[in-house]
């Protein structure tokens, strides 16, 4: 481990690097998982990465709804790959070492991708509520103006709220241990590793979590009851049972993100619920993303038909290149 002598800290060391301990409790699966995640980042970032460039090439997706789904998958693309290219790199050479500055930049972009991920799934519900719910007002209520201004408020909020705790985080001292027993930097994990008073931070960090997190997922929810209440007023059964089985589908992981997140970050620690972070945070940093975009990609109809003729078009463009040559 790197050190330089603190002088504040008399016989201390500043530390300037950590290690990642990871799954080193599973030492003979290291393989094994190292080929599990690269296959979930993988799916994950080529679904995430062909719902973006189908909304933006097809202008019969530029409304609300996708826009909203364009940039929650560009999001996902960025949030699975603050995590997943580092873990697989230690999981296949065995070097867990990550710099103090690239932690807490890890922590950052982490941090605000997740916020930003939380306000723009509540965008989303609302603005499914309104179209199911709402439909006479809808285009009245969601314009492109108030579509953008949606958007952008859900990025900025993000980034400027993990801003606020990452500048109080980076004012600590780190002066061991230097183990992280979690697959990335997360905020509870580091702290605790901090030898400078972190009261005023934990309450900080406390209060953030709880405004980025129980107010979105109250609204969701919220949405999606009277969503499905509306849905179970159709009278076609077959349409009442198709509506309801892509939204419960949306429901069961808004419900799988929400939860994991406000488990890990809002109850208090015990032993047992330390030992089961990791779990739950493979489930909101790197299962979410890719549920969501098999679920946005192949359970959507729309989706779906602008990839067949994206494919078509592209099968023809090929057929007649190669008569022509």
């Amino acid at each position: 481990m790197e050190a330089t002598a603190n002088n504040h800290q008399g016989n201390q060391m500043t530390m300037t690097e950590f290690i990642l301990l990871g799954f080193e409790t599973l030492p003979q699966m290291q393989i094994l998982l190292f080929l599990l995640f690269l296959v979930i980042y993988i799916v994950s970032m080529a679904g995430n990465i062909l719902i973006v460039a189908l909304v933006v090439a097809n202008q019969h997706l530029h409304t609300p709804m996708y826009v909203f789904l364009g940039n929650l998958s560009c999001l996902e693309t960025c949030y699975t790959s603050t995590i997943l290219p580092r873990m697989l790199a230690s999981l296949l050479t065995g070097d867990r070492t990550i710099s103090v500055t690239g932690c807490i930049t890890q922590l950052y972009f982490f941090g605000s991708l997740a916020g930003t991920e939380c306000c723009l799934f509540s965008v989303m519900s609302y603005d499914r509520y309104l179209a199911i719910c709402k439909p006479l007002h809808y285009a009245a209520l969601i314009n492109g103006r108030f579509c953008i201004k949606l958007v952008v408020g859900s990025w900025i909020g993000g980034f400027m709220s993990a801003a606020f705790l990452i500048s109080m985080m980076s004012q600590l001292t780190f002066c061991g241990p230097n183990e992280i027993d979690h697959f990335f930097c997360d905020f509870s994990p580091v702290i605790k590793l901090s030898c400078s008073d972190t009261h005023t931070l934990d309450l900080a960090a406390f209060i953030h979590s709880s405004i980025s997190t129980l107010p979105p997922f109250l609204l969701t929810l919220a949405s999606y009851v009277c969503i499905i209440s509306t849905i179970l007023r159709i009278p076609s059964t077959t349409g009442r049972q198709k509506a309801f089985s892509t939204r419960s589908s949306h429901l069961i992981v808004v419900i799988i993100f929400y939860g994991t997140l406000i488990m890990v970050y809002l109850v208090s620690e015990s032993d047992a619920m330390r030992d089961l972070n990791k779990v739950f945070s493979v489930f909101y940093g790197i299962l979410t993303p890719l549920v969501n975009s098999l679920i946005y990609s192949l359970r959507n109809k729309e989706v779906k038909e602008t990839l067949r003729k994206a494919v078509l078009r592209l099968f023809f463009f090929h057929r007649n290149t190669d008569i022509l040559n």
